[in-house]
């Protein structure tokens, strides 16, 4: 299952680990779903160790997880879970970070560099970024302080959740739009809150479209013609696109498929869900966001980049000081 982190310095599509980590997740989803990570910022940024986020008050000592609106006080924070034993191997891994007292709130983390031991058993592994990585390598280079807090504004603009296996409570408020940003949370960076394209907005605040299909978990070897074919017996599509890695072009194993008309769609949703699509099960689902207007605004911009004038490159950058190594540095859980 994948959510999508829109940030001011692009997106980053996470995989969940959904079976291993069901209680991470939920508490991960839910939040998303309530919009609760909209303007967090990176607010500890650590070279080729982490970068830590999710707190609403942008201090590091903030955050509650979403079981406090679902069971009250006594649930602000959750046990972690401890098994299976996911380590922090790769780069890009997602976990929660350990209040200190082996319980979660909502505040995570990216890894930005691999196998990073120290942090094994202390904070949980939950999920793994799977494209966004050039968004990865400039959060990695970000200029911070002595407390390594970044200067210019890094943070989530919004959330999309591509697909979510838990059912939303329905207790829960879940906003019909992304709601604006507080005087408060706009002025807890360093550097004003000034650099967001209007394109974030106005695609975070369109309803999601109901003659769209989202279908996951295919195989990398499935091709759009091939998509289009097999699902154009429901009815006219009009577009067909698997999402694909921005750098490499390999399918990242979901798509949208938008039809003409409602009545398809909802027919190819009865009728496709689980079918085998060359060896792999696949799940369909109504879109559940509004992922697909953001993947076709991307590859118009793509576009417009081709044809767009070249620009001379800026100076190199001045030369960053060496780093000690991951395990030595300071992990700012700040609890």
């Amino acid at each position: 299952m994948s959510v999508v982190l829109e940030t001011t310095l692009g997106d980053i599509t996470i995989d969940l680990y959904h079976e291993e980590r069901p209680t991470t997740c939920k508490n991960f989803l839910f939040l998303c779903a309530v919009k609760y990570y909209n303007f967090c910022l990176f607010h500890s940024i650590q070279t080729n160790f982490i970068a830590q986020t999710g707190d609403p008050t942008g201090t590091g000592r903030g955050g509650e997880s979403i079981y406090r609106e679902l069971y009250g006080e006594q649930a602000k924070y959750f046990d972690m879970e401890k098994k299976p034993y996911i380590k922090h191997r790769k780069r890009g891994a997602v976990s929660m970070v350990n209040n200190s007292n082996n319980q979660h709130g909502s505040q995570f983390f990216l890894t930005l560099s691999s196998n990073l031991d120290s942090l094994d058993g202390i904070h949980t592994v939950f999920g793994e970024v799977v494209d966004g990585w050039d968004v990865l390598d400039k959060i990695n280079i970000a200029v911070v302080d002595r407390d390594y807090r970044p200067y210019h504004d890094l943070r989530i603009i919004h959330t999309v959740i591509l697909s979510n296996p838990f059912k939303i409570p329905s207790s829960l408020d879940i906003p019909e739009r992304s709601p604006s940003p507080t005087i408060e949370r706009v002025k807890s960076s360093m550097i004003a809150f000034d650099e967001i394209s209007q394109s974030n907005f106005i695609i975070a605040d369109m309803k999601p479209p109901e003659n769209v299909l989202f279908v996951c978990k295919l195989n990398q070897v499935t091709t759009d013609e091939d998509l289009e074919t097999i699902f154009s017996r429901f009815g006219e599509i009009t577009s067909c696109d698997i999402v694909r890695d921005k750098k490499t072009g390999d399918s990242l194993c979901y798509a949208f498929i938008e039809y003409e008309n409602e009545e398809d769609a909802e027919q190819a949703y009865f009728k496709m869900d689980n079918v085998l699509i060359d060896d792999r099960r696949i799940h369909v689902d109504f879109s559940q966001s509004v992922a697909k207007a953001k993947w076709d605004y991307y590859k118009k911009q793509r576009r417009l980049k081709v044809n767009r004038p070249q620009r001379s490159p800026p100076p190199p950058p001045l030369p960053r000081p060496s780093s000690s190594s991951a395990s030595s540095k300071k992990f700012k859980s700040r609890r």
